[in-house]
């Protein structure tokens, strides 16, 4: 125990906590204790996760929970930790990484908990260990916002401030987001021990995902090889219909390495992300991408190069390279239906035709061809498609092709005129989101709590929580965005 550990008070939750990731052994993590933050104050939480982890009401004004997700204390019953991983970052090996600012607690309730920004671990590199107010703003809003849109993601459980100073392009203050899942697992845990010829902890891995996570997958465990197969294929298909939602709602992750990409498919550490005002697949949102690897129209190409990182770093216990390109290429056929699929339903189809793709495939050209905004448009076409009334210019006014999209939006009209469009009107609302987080509605939530009024996050969470609803109150935040927002500059760091 270090010295840091053991004048850390420890507090009883009153939670069971599970050894979980932790008894895979040493080979998989150091021990580390969080470093503490100095006079930490309650930025957000999130009542509906602390639920989940069966959290006692009252804990989000708690004094032994703010100091506990602040790293001041520690946990009765769990054991703080930094696990190792390797990764491709930006399409280049990058050797060992780690959690380098991300402290794992445990788990509970089937939940794996992390303090982010929780201080230097030995994986830190040249970094500080530290995570910033804006950016654990982001993180903690951008998790809930894609749980509420139906994403699989991990969720945020509560934000820890501090006036602590923090150098990143300039001197911020420093934040711990509280951050849940069921596992952080990475396809950069397995690269790291392929790359380092640590079969028989590749193999006690990939055991411990299959036995907790995907138990299907010990089904033809009669053949040699099979169950890892068969976790390959298993992995492939989630990440294939993650991609297809991320595609469908105009989500840019910014910063798509093997070592962000969660073995459940998850959608895990938001940093350079942003949801698309104009819509363009050329679009970069993180301003550190200076190539454009991960432009928006990239991603589900690269979840396919990090999924065939991910085989490569498997086939020391899959054997034969065919089975694994076999389980690989199942990739091919899932995204591209899973895609038609959500897309037919945002046009209000209950089935995906080759006339709803034909519909979707011009669409997007012309939503491309004059940048019009993503979320206003579906939106618009949603309200639209109730009488498909082409003197009703509402979404025609949001192109500059006019007679390109009137002719769109003919052809658009015969089709959903074969069905309910009433039916389809209120399928294509409950589908298409009127609120999502656009870059400067994050950027105005961070101002106040810079100031120390966190009211605006409150709000923002709550309409960002049910983004279906109108929320007649907040009627400015579904608008277009301001001529600054195209100023925010997101990276790395962010």
């Amino acid at each position: 125990m270090t010295f840091l550990n053991s004048v850390l008070q420890s507090v009883e939750t009153g939670l069971v906590w599970d050894p979980g990731f932790s008894q895979l052994g040493e080979d998989f993590f150091v021990n580390q204790p969080p470093s503490p933050l100095p006079a930490p104050y309650w930025v957000g939480h999130s009542p509906l996760v602390g639920l989940g982890l069966g959290l006692k009401p009252g804990w989000e004004t708690s004094d032994d929970w703010l100091h506990l997700l602040a790293g001041n204390r520690t946990v009765q019953g769990s054991q703080p930790l930094a696990s190792v991983y390797s990764g491709h970052q930006f399409g280049q090996w990058a050797g060992q990484l780690g959690d380098g600012r991300a402290i794992w607690l445990g788990e509970t309730s089937g939940q794996e908990v992390q303090l982010k920004g929780a201080g230097l671990t030995p994986f830190s590199r040249m970094g500080d260990g530290r995570a910033v107010l804006r950016s654990s703003i982001r993180e903690f809003l951008a998790s809930e916002a894609m749980h509420a849109l139906g994403i699989p993601t991990s969720r945020a459980l509560a934000i820890a401030g501090s006036d602590l100073p923090v150098r990143r392009e300039d001197v911020e203050t420093a934040a711990v987001v509280t951050r849940v899942a069921p596992s952080f697992v990475r396809f950069g845990h397995f690269e790291h021990f392929c790359h380092h010829d640590q079969h028989p902890q590749l193999r006690q891995l990939a055991d411990y995902v299959i036995d907790r996570y995907y138990p299907e997958c010990r089904l033809d465990a009669g053949f040699d090889g099979a169950p890892y197969v068969a976790l390959l294929a298993a992995v492939t298909q989630r990440t294939a219909h993650l991609m297809a939602q991320w595609q469908a709602v105009g989500f840019c992750h910014g910063v798509m390495n093997t070592d962000n990409m969660s073995i459940l498919g998850l959608t895990v550490d938001y940093g350079p992300f942003q949801f698309m005002d104009a819509y363009d697949p050329a679009h970069v949102c993180n301003h550190s991408d200076t190539q454009g690897r991960y432009a928006f129209g990239r991603q589900p190409q690269v979840a396919y190069w990090n999924l065939y990182c991910l085989g490569q770093a498997l086939l020391p216990l899959i054997g034969e390279q065919d089975r694994a390109i076999e389980a690989l290429e199942t990739y091919k056929s899932i995204y591209p239906k899973a895609f038609a699929q959500r897309m037919a339903a945002k046009l209000g189809f209950g089935d995906a035709t080759e006339h709803t793709q034909a519909l979707a495939s011009d669409l997007l050209k012309l939503l491309a061809q004059d940048r019009v905004d993503y979320t206003i448009f579906w939106r618009r076409l949603s309200r639209w498609a109730r009488a498909a009334d082409l003197r009703d210019r509402s979404v025609a006014d949001l192109f500059l092709d006019r007679a390109a999209v009137d002719a769109w939006l003919l052809s658009y009209s015969e089709l959903v005129a074969q069905q309910d469009q009433g039916l389809a009107s209120d399928l294509m609302l409950k589908i298409n989101p009127k609120f999502v987080l656009r870059n400067h509605l994050g950027e105005i939530a961070i101002s106040a709590a810079k100031a120390k009024d966190f009211s605006v996050l409150a709000q923002l969470q709550k309409v960002l929580a049910t983004p279906y609803d109108e929320h007649p109150e907040f009627e400015s935040w579904a608008n277009f965005p301001p001529d600054w927002a195209t100023s925010i500059s997101i990276s790395c760091s962010s």
